[in-house]
């Protein structure tokens, strides 16, 4: 179960000793924006992987994606007009450079999309230029989002700990506090960030049928054969 937002403002000024005079409700939540960002930055974490489903639109090579995207990771297109994304044909683009699509459409050609790139921010382009408007699936990696008091995260919930010593690395460096509390936070919060990589990037990522277990090598001592 996750932590309230008021509880977790409470557990940082406890370890850090300090009031609401000095470290108020705003440089909290900058400290927490800051390390949910480099959580974010560092982890490819399940959460963050999202998809939504658009049209394309006949003669525009252009597609707008969803405000928070971070990463445009895939985009599947129906084969036919008004078909469905979850039954029927449905093709993988394939990624490719922008130059490459500017090339490829320089000839005019329109037809089923088979490639895309990134544009802009918030943009891709597809070639061939749709003939129709295809329905697309896109997989997306979004911005993190933030713990509030009106909004619980993935990490609020499971990693709290990863939170709290990244937070208190952030007060303690803001505070000039003493050292040994500023390193030990830190090498807490590198602890939990590896392990949580680990998790997200490392077992989730892999089958178990096909790979196995992880194993974590244990030096053990030769067995005693003095008699």
């Amino acid at each position: 179960m996750g932590i309230s937002y008021s509880a977790f403002l409470t557990q940082i000024r406890n370890y850090t000793e300090v009031d609401s005079t000095v470290l108020t409700d705003n440089i909290i939540a900058q400290f927490l924006r800051n390390v949910e960002l480099d959580v974010a930055n560092k982890v490819d974490y399940d959460d963050l992987r999202k998809y939504f489903t658009s049209t394309l639109t006949a003669n525009n090579k252009f597609a707008t994606m969803p405000a928070d995207t971070k990463v445009v990771r895939g985009v599947f297109v129906a084969t036919t007009v008004g078909g469905s994304l979850s039954s029927g044909t449905v093709v993988y683009a394939e990624k490719r450079d922008q130059s490459f699509i500017r090339e490829f459409n320089n000839t005019g050609a329109t037809g089923l999309p088979k490639y895309w790139a990134n544009y802009d921010d918030f943009t891709i382009m597809v070639a061939p230029t749709p003939d129709v408007a295809y329905p697309i699936e896109v997989e997306i990696i979004r911005e993190a989002p933030s713990f509030t008091s009106t909004n619980n995260t993935y990490l609020s919930t499971y990693e709290q700990n990863l939170l709290l010593y990244g937070v208190l690395t952030e007060a303690f460096s803001y505070l000039k506090g003493p050292m040994d509390l500023y390193n030990l936070n830190k090498t807490k919060y590198d602890e939990e960030l590896q392990a949580f990589a680990l998790i997200q990037m490392g077992r989730r990522r892999r089958g178990e049928y096909d790979d196995g277990v992880p194993r974590i090598q244990i030096n053990s001592p030769p067995p005693n054969t003095t008699l």
